[in-house]
């Protein structure tokens, strides 16, 4: 246990702060997982709008610094390009 007021503090902080990035951190992992299951499914307007989704909700995590900007950018980027290439596709 924490022996310092201040060390108290930081720990209820923290447990505050691991909560919201479990639910940011959980909303983007449904809003990627939607994207990638419209993409396999191959139909280009809900495929798109899933995509701007899970892109919209990677942005919010990486300024919130759930995730690094860097990852946020990898993941966005790929899921892009799957959905560009189902659109040349049709």
């Amino acid at each position: 246990m924490a022996n310092t007021q201040s060390a108290q503090k930081r720990i209820r902080s923290n447990a505050r702060k691991a909560l919201r990035n479990k639910v940011r951190k959980s909303r983007v992992r449904t809003a990627v997982k939607g994207a990638r299951d419209s993409l396999d499914e191959a139909n280009a307007a809900e495929a798109r709008k899933a995509v701007l989704a899970a892109v919209s909700e990677l942005d919010k995590a990486a300024e919130t610094g759930v995730i690094h900007k860097n990852n946020a950018a990898r993941r966005k980027g790929r899921l892009m390009k799957k959905l560009a290439a189902l659109e040349a596709k049709k």
